[in-house]
């Protein structure tokens, strides 16, 4: 096990790239391995979630090498020989059960001890529904009509289209709906309680898929379509939410940071957008798009006063994997930030409600758990704290940040490489102090 050791420093500040999106990395890939030709994908992350989304596709039958995916067509892929091993990416197992849905072959889906932990019946249900067969490990107790994985997904025949009004607003859902829609008969629409990311719908209308989208719902419909996603080539913008740790670090220390390329799709804008309302300094500069995504440079300057805020709706779902290092940032405000309708996190790799408080309260700050978000107390000077991450990345990152002012321990971050591999690289650019530590145990 590794942990870090962070010591205060002063203003972070510099000019970086953060790695690519994770999740429209996951999306490149197998997309491209499904359009009619070679795709040249570039920018991918190098974190293991979209290498565990890589290694799946190689399994069933997918060349990658070299930045090049030989897309396959429709119709290409093969069974996998062995379990197909999503590892932590929930993002990972929930796409591919969508696409593995319309095939004519068994599969099944593994993953480690914490994603064995992640519900997976918000899309085995849809997905049973168009005729597909998706079974998992039932749920004991309260969670009982509840799956968990591993995943088996049985061959069904062709699937039926369906009109499905979601309870949650989730990318992924939707996503592996729309994947197997591709396959099915007659027209599928997803209809969503909110906004969610919206990187598949852009990227398979970039393809040539036949997607509409409209208010609150996305639909594709195959009937007369040549069902073929044409090759091109695809750029992964930068991580915003990989970059909101950078950003929070300058705001949380005084500093100036600028992350060059980052995605500012308006679905993903969630983070810059609370934190302009709490009073920083926000700018995004030399504005353009890329294979459908909006990018730009995003600067973040530190020094003002920043004060608590009510963080709830719209806002926070497209905010939602921020909300750990937006807590941190809330502690550094003067007044109360709540945040509210965030009860998704409480399936996120750990309960991220409960671990966010425990983080802020291990730096010495007032907060309390809600049953679908937080109460944070700003304006306290954070005291060196120790965070154990219970194998979650973005409590890992976040910790580390408040470390960054106040000094202190995070236990348990070799999580942090499923999603941004150089995060403690780039932390030490901007100037801070982090070494690493393997204890006994």
């Amino acid at each position: 096990m590794t942990d870090w050791i962070v010591e205060p420093a002063g203003p972070l500040s510099g000019d970086v790239a953060v790695p690519g999106d994770k999740s429209i990395g996951h999306r490149a890939v197998l997309f491209a391995a499904l359009t009619d030709g070679p795709c040249e994908v570039t920018g991918l992350s190098g974190g293991e979630d979209n290498l565990r989304t890589v290694a799946a596709l190689q399994a069933l039958g997918v060349r990658v090498a070299e930045g090049v995916v030989q897309g396959v067509g429709l119709d290409g892929l093969r069974a996998a020989a062995a379990p197909l091993d999503c590892g932590n990416s929930g993002t990972s197992m929930r796409l591919l059960t969508g696409l593995l849905a319309a095939q004519p072959f068994r599969s099944e889906l593994v993953g480690d001890e914490y994603l064995h932990r992640r519900p997976m019946r918000r899309v085995a249900e849809p997905l049973g529904r168009m005729g597909a067969r998706v079974a998992g490990r039932p749920g004991q107790g309260k969670k009982a009509g509840e799956i968990y994985p591993p995943l088996v997904v049985e061959p069904a025949g062709t699937l039926r289209g369906i009109d499905y009004e979601s309870p949650v607003a989730s990318a992924q859902v939707k996503s592996a709906i729309l994947l197997a829609g591709l396959y099915a008969r007659g027209r599928t629409s997803v209809r969503e309680p909110g906004p969610s990311r919206d990187h598949t719908e852009r990227m398979l209308r970039f393809l040539g898929a036949p997607i509409a989208t409209g208010e609150r719902t996305t639909a594709v419909d195959p009937d007369g379509w040549d069902r073929r996603l044409r090759a091109r080539p695809l750029r992964v913008p930068g991580d915003p939410s990989s970059a909101a740790f950078l950003l929070a670090a300058a705001l949380v220390t005084g500093g100036t940071v600028r992350v060059r390329g980052a995605c500012v799709n308006p679905t993903r804008t969630g983070f810059l957008d609370a934190i302009a309302a709490m009073g920083a300094d926000v700018a995004l500069e030399n504005p353009r798009e890329e294979a459908g995504e909006p990018i730009a440079d995003v600067v973040v300057r530190g020094g003002r006063p920043l004060r608590g805020v009510d963080l709830a709706g719209d806002l926070v779902v497209r905010a939602i994997d921020e909300v750990p290092i937006l807590a941190v940032v809330a502690a550094r405000a003067e007044g109360t930030t709540t945040i509210r309708d965030a009860a998704e996190l409480r399936v996120k790799e750990s309960d991220r409600v409960a671990t966010t408080v425990a983080l802020l309260r291990a730096f010495g700050v007032a907060a309390d758990e809600r049953e679908d978000g937080l109460a944070i107390a700003g304006g306290t000077a954070l005291r060196p704290g120790d965070v154990d991450s219970h194998g979650d990345h973005r409590i890992a990152m976040a910790a580390a940040v408040a470390a960054a002012v106040a000094g202190g321990r995070v236990v348990d971050v070799a999580n942090v490489a499923t999603s941004f591999p150089t995060f403690a690289r780039l932390l030490r650019e901007l100037g801070a102090r982090v070494s690493e530590s393997s204890p006994a145990r």
